[in-house]
């Protein structure tokens, strides 16, 4: 396994924000997480999306550019 550089890489950056906002919800009971979960995805917006995904090589896949 290589060498941990210390950065995040493109994934782990889009679900280190999902987890903030998942943990800044407190949800704390399964409906709420529910809720909390579809608000938080809110908070990603079309671009971010297409910018994650073109990091992590996927700028030409037209399965996930749409």
């Amino acid at each position: 396994m290589p060498q941990s550089t210390g950065r995040l890489g493109t994934p782990q950056q889009a679900f280190a924000k999902l987890k903030a906002l998942l943990r800044s919800a407190a949800a704390r009971t399964i409906p709420d997480l529910w809720t909390a979960i579809r608000q938080a995805f809110t908070c990603f917006t079309p671009q971010e999306c297409r910018n994650y995904l073109a990091a992590a090589g996927y700028e030409n896949d037209l399965a996930v550019a749409t």
